[in-house]
């Protein structure tokens, strides 16, 4: 009967679908081409998710909003929420994901991908996100192969003062757990306050959250369990203080300072409990400053982030690393048609690491900062040509220079053409580009696999497809790309008989391929219909936890003024994964089965500075698993409300 419901629901809301998600009709993107230029002259479909959705979704994470976005596949956003998230987009991995955040790159050096962890940014605090899927380090660097997520935080108020309050509570319940009697107690706890205003030429922004989470446990116990395995809890705090400065309507200054703090208890690998913990402190600071001129902008934003991670487990670890990133950049616009940007990135990274040697107990220090170090400088230039016949067309390189491995040159091209009919718009587009992704830290200097011969892999990316658009804001996309990846960093036994094994670029070739297709449709004055379909061909290698098929669907129903319904599911195909038997000892694969999810979401304006929500997520509590025999969330109740002041 579940899977019934579950396939008249999807079939009724068509394959093509976006899980709780609005897709915005915005007349202008920016992440493309850092200058604010219109929709229909974007060479790229961008995918935006604003403060609007990011409130009618409050008590989702980070990783669960992108989630539902075409193209990617966050694993871990559907367990317990200490899981390490993968970051899987078209057939990619972490190391080929870029996190920007206010317009700067930011990265963990400790990491072996180099990535950043997504659980470290609250939701509750963010302003806007934007996501442009393929190669992109013309523009962004190092890193960014398959997508880059670009994070806006909030912006001050323009009065004097303003504060919003929000807050949510929830259950925390596994998908395993289908016993309707089961006790729904309050598991999940999410506030967050922020205080911002306008003063004379000053502004400011301070804002502190806190996501409390427990009763999961990370790994599922056997079924011949004499009791439940332990529950791995989640706590995250962050508070963020931001002031700046308008010296004239065109010329600004900002500093930020941030802290936060994630505690993560999470299970053995070998599908045991364990009291395993990790304690992840973290402090950026930076600013930005702009000046707008008559023919164009002149930014400088920058971040310094440091991060100490440490890892509580039967083999304790410590990590202490620091980052600094800046990237600034001017525009000129030289004609009503053509404008030039010119930039500079900058990213140093260095981290310490500390184990416990053999026979030992306490943390020695095995890896110095002086030497687990590298620097780069990115000089690039990107070229935008809007004409009033239709065509338009970006064009750019980057050189990438490395202290470890020398230099890389990356560049891109991306033209699209519209055909008016009427007030409807036909956006045919295409895009060759390339993109490097530099080895990590780990990768480099580990002192038993590290290899400082280590060159950057390659990923070339070619995209090609249509964008239609109708004056009555219907939109509809679709988009076919194929990615080429080479130089692979992989890690390679060099020496069997000794157990030895080294990170190595290996000559082999990758390739994979897809479609994604997306539409937004008002259905009368009061629904509305958003989707997305994607459709991944990985290569064997990569496969591993990326399905080829998944698709997401929401209907929403605006009842009154400030008033909603979203029904919405999300189908996720089969999918490889592999695990470890500890009776062969060998690694084995097994299939994971498809799943789908219902979810239903409801919101008010329940007094005039007071919105308040419900949502009920997994309502057919299906049964699946993200990661082989670890938990997932079933049918889980939250409600919350924003208060502005």
């Amino acid at each position: 009967m579940k899977k019934l419901l579950v396939s008249a629901f999807f079939a009724a809301a068509a394959l093509t679908a976006h899980a709780q998600q609005k897709v915005e009709q915005l007349d202008s993107v920016m992440i493309d081409t850092k200058v604010s230029i219109p929709r229909k002259n974007s060479g790229k479909v961008v995918t935006t998710i604003d403060n609007e959705m990011i409130l009618r979704n409050q008590g989702k994470s980070v990783a669960q909003l992108i989630n539902e976005v075409s193209g990617i596949e966050i694993n871990g956003s559907r367990s317990n929420d200490g899981q390490n998230l993968g970051y899987y987009v078209r057939g990619g991995r972490n190391r080929q994901v870029l996190i920007v955040i206010d317009g700067v790159p930011v990265n963990d050096p400790s990491q072996i991908a180099n990535d950043y962890d997504l659980r470290l940014v609250p939701t509750e605090t963010i302003e806007r996100i934007e996501i442009m899927k393929g190669a992109s380090s013309v523009l962004y660097g190092a890193n960014a192969g398959t997508a880059v997520i670009s994070i806006s935080t909030l912006k001050a108020s323009k009065e004097k003062i303003s504060a919003i309050i929000t807050s949510s509570v929830g259950t925390n319940r596994s998908s395993e757990d289908d016993d309707l009697d089961t006790d729904y107690s309050v598991e999940e706890f999410n506030n967050a306050v922020a205080v911002s205003g306008t003063l004379g030429k000053w502004f400011y922004n301070a804002n502190f959250s806190n996501r409390y989470v427990e009763g999961l446990s990370a790994v599922a116990a056997p079924e011949d369990a004499t009791e439940a395995f332990e529950a791995d809890d989640f706590n995250q705090f962050e508070g963020r203080v931001n002031l700046g400065f308008n010296f004239s309507k065109n010329v600004s200054l900002s500093q930020f300072f941030s802290f936060g703090k994630l505690k993560a208890d999470f299970d053995s690998f070998n599908y045991t409990d364990a009291a395993n913990r990790n304690i992840t402190d973290q402090l950026r600071t930076g600013g930005q400053f702009t000046w707008k001129y008559k023919k164009g902008i002149y930014v400088f934003n920058d971040n310094f982030t440091w991060i100490e991670r440490e890892i509580e487990s039967d083999f304790p670890v410590r990590y202490d690393t620091r980052s600094y990133n800046l990237d600034n950049y001017l525009t000129y616009e030289f004609t009503d048609s053509f404008t030039a940007l010119v930039g500079l990135g900058h990213n140093n990274s260095s981290f310490k690491s500390f184990s416990v040697p053999f026979g030992e107990t306490e943390l020695v220090k095995d890896l110095d900062d002086s030497v687990a170090e590298f620097t780069m400088f990115d000089p690039y230039v990107n070229l935008t040509y809007i004409s009033k016949m239709g065509f338009q067309a970006t064009a750019g390189a980057r050189m990438n220079i490395h202290s470890e491995y020398g230099s890389h040159l990356v560049y891109n091209v991306n033209p699209s053409y519209n055909f008016g009919f009427g007030k409807n718009n036909l956006k045919l587009l295409a895009s060759y580009s390339t993109a490097y992704i530099t080895p990590s830290l780990f990768q480099l200097h580990d002192p038993l696999y590290g290899n400082l011969e280590l060159e950057p892999e390659e990923n070339t990316t070619i995209e090609g497809g249509l964008e239609f658009t109708t004056e009555n804001n219907i939109r509809l996309s679709a988009l076919y790309f194929t990615r080429d990846e080479k130089n692979f960093v992989d890690f390679v036994t060099v020496d069997p008989d000794n157990f030895i094994s080294q990170y190595q670029n290996i000559d082999e070739e990758f390739t994979a391929s897809g479609v994604e297709v997306e539409v937004a449709a008002p259905l009368g004055n009061r629904f509305m219909f958003t989707g997305n379909y994607t459709n991944t061909q990985a290569d064997e290698k990569f496969a591993l936890r990326i399905p080829e098929h998944k698709a997401n669907a929401s209907l929403s129903y605006n009842v009154a003024n400030k008033s909603f319904i979203t029904a919405s599911y999300q189908f996720t195909g089969e999918r490889t994964d592999s695990f470890f038997n500890n009776e062969t000892f060998e690694s084995e694969n097994v299939i994971l089965d498809s799943f789908g999810t219902l979810n239903l979401t409801a919101s008010t304006q329940l007094l005039p500075n007071m919105k308040v929500f419900v949502n009920v997520s997994n309502i057919l509590n299906e049964e699946y698993e993200e990661i082989y025999r670890f938990q997932t969330l079933g049918r889980n109740v939250r409600v919350g409300f924003n208060l502005k002041l």
